[in-house]
């Protein structure tokens, strides 16, 4: 097996590392840590060691002195580097010295575990592949990319890393599309991406990335939106089809066009969304996001339907309210004045995909097959019973799949409390009110089901909502505990010591 030493002057952090990463799975071993540069110089001359993970930032030695001289005596030594927020001139240095990766603290873990994979390729075979640099260069443009597109780096973070990464997303407005490509083959997917990537290399205002679900993701910024998108839009679907007759499928979706910096998030969420459409629309070639709200009809805008609460009944497996709901809010629906039959088709396909999100969201699993047969039922409709019968049965089918789930419909009814409402003051008495449960009995019930108590499960989901904010806003600590619903500041600090190690003040001087 190969040898791993892993550096940081946090030991929490390297304790992290080793309980994060499946490491006999790739082959390798923790065989020794250190606390700063000196101390790992001298452990690492007497053992053999592969592979150094270290910090740039640690007393006596950093990082880079530290990889420099252990390559004095371990020349073939692969180094990833971790760092901290301000951090970002030795990024440069760093890929100077050749090094696998540079990760950005609190650690990405897919992102350290593609880069685990590659140098133990590295490592297994004997001659230098040019290739493995550039695909560690893609890996971090992957983590910068999805961390900015999603809201989870600032803008100032993301203009240094992408400036070393030759990332220049500087126009007026900007797109995002998504293209889902699936084969039977997973080699296809990296010949998919990497056709799509060399498509728009030298292009600094065009970068494709991979996201967290493996789509791939084209984030553009326009300058003339009326001229630039239909380009992109013909470019990329070139592509897809070029991709879709190699033997895969690939699906094309983009969200609307946004001012760039503030809200190519928004354009995001839209292309990932208009993807769900395909399974209304498998014939189409590519979807607009902004075309399946077409059926929006201005004079119909005072009609709504509150998803909030099918969400609600849901979550409570309540099949005869949703039934209701279904029935009651179709037949508002079908008494107003302008109502066409397929602006309720339309209405009827967007509330079965909502199902289909909401689902995903509770279990982490697409399946398909559910709302695949809905929307068939939805375009084969014939009258207004069959259209409302083949939502109420999407719906029905939803709840048997929670049901397969051994939590019970209260507990799962608390949680989504805890989770809508974590800012406000919780508790058993007034939750076992509005549920109709004795709070004793509540308090038994959701610990054996969750493993945790009421309070203690509380208190661990507003610390990592805390710890989210620590990362992306610009709040100070006192803002930060008020938000996720700790009025007293000493108590935050108790409860966030408690759960990560260190302080609200420490954990954000690592970020």
């Amino acid at each position: 097996m190969h040898k791993v030493f892993l550096v940081d002057d946090e030991p929490f952090i390297t304790e992290g590392l080793f309980d994060a990463v499946d490491w006999p799975a790739f082959g390798l071993e923790v065989v020794g840590t250190a606390e700063n540069g000196e101390d790992a110089l001298r452990r690492i001359r007497q053992m053999p060691v592969d592979i150094l993970i270290t910090d740039i930032s640690m007393p006596l030695m950093n990082g880079l002195h530290l990889i420099r001289r252990a390559r004095e005596f371990r020349p073939e030594l692969k180094a990833i580097i971790l760092s901290g927020f301000n951090e970002f001139d030795y990024l440069k240095e760093g890929m100077q010295l050749g090094i696998e990766n540079y990760l950005l603290k609190p650690i990405n873990v897919k992102e350290l575990n593609d880069t685990l994979a590659n140098t133990v390729e590295k490592l297994n075979s004997v001659p230098f592949d040019p290739l493995l640099r550039e695909y560690n260069v893609q890996i971090m443009k992957d983590n910068t990319m999805y961390r900015w597109i999603t809201g989870r780096i600032s803008d100032a973070e993301f203009d240094e890393r992408a400036g070393m990464l030759g990332i220049s997303l500087h126009a007026p407005y900007g797109l995002a599309a998504v293209l889902r490509y699936e084969s039977p083959h997973s080699e296809d997917y990296e010949k998919a991406f990497a056709r799509v990537a060399d498509a728009f290399a030298g292009n600094r205002t065009v970068v494709p990335f991979r996201d967290m679900e493996e789509d791939i993701v084209i984030a553009a910024g326009l300058r003339v939106p009326e001229k630039d998108k239909p380009k992109l839009a013909r470019q990329l679907s070139e592509l897809r089809a070029s991709l879709s007759s190699g033997g895969g499928q690939a699906r094309l979706s983009f969200g609307k066009v946004y001012p760039l910096r503030s809200r190519l998030t928004d354009s995001y969420e839209e292309a990932k969304k208009a993807q769900e459409y395909f399974l209304v629309y498998p014939e189409k070639e590519w979807i607009d996001y902004g075309d399946t709200e077409s059926f929006q009809q201005a004079d119909l805008s005072e009609f709504s339907i509150d998803w909030g609460d099918y969400a609600k009944l849901l979550v409570a497996k309540d099949k005869q309210g949703l039934s209701a709901r279904i029935l009651g809010d179709f037949d508002r629906l079908r008494r107003r004045e302008g109502v066409t039959p397929s602006y309720m088709q339309e209405l009827a396909m967007e509330l079965i995909i909502r199902f289909k999100i909401e689902l995903k969201a509770i279990k982490h699993t697409d399946e398909r097959d559910i709302f695949s047969l809905g929307f068939e039922r939805v375009n084969a409709a014939a009258d207004f019973a069959s259209l409302t019968e083949a939502v109420r049965l999407v719906a029905e089918r939803c709840v048997d799949s929670l049901a397969s789930d051994v939590r019970s419909p209260v507990v799962a009814q608390v949680l989504a409390e805890i989770h809508r409402n974590y800012a406000e003051e919780l508790s058993l008495k007034a939750l076992g009110a509005q549920y109709h449960v004795h709070p004793v009995y509540l308090g038994q019930l959701f610990q054996k089901e969750t493993g945790e108590s009421f309070t203690e499960y509380v208190n661990k989901y507003r610390i990592e909502k805390a710890k989210e904010l620590l990362k992306t806003s610009t709040l100070k600590v006192q803002e930060i505990s008020r938000k996720v619903g700790y009025w007293e500041t000493g108590y935050f600090y108790k409860q966030f010591k408690k759960h990560v190690g260190i302080s609200p003040t420490d954990y954000k001087a690592l970020l």
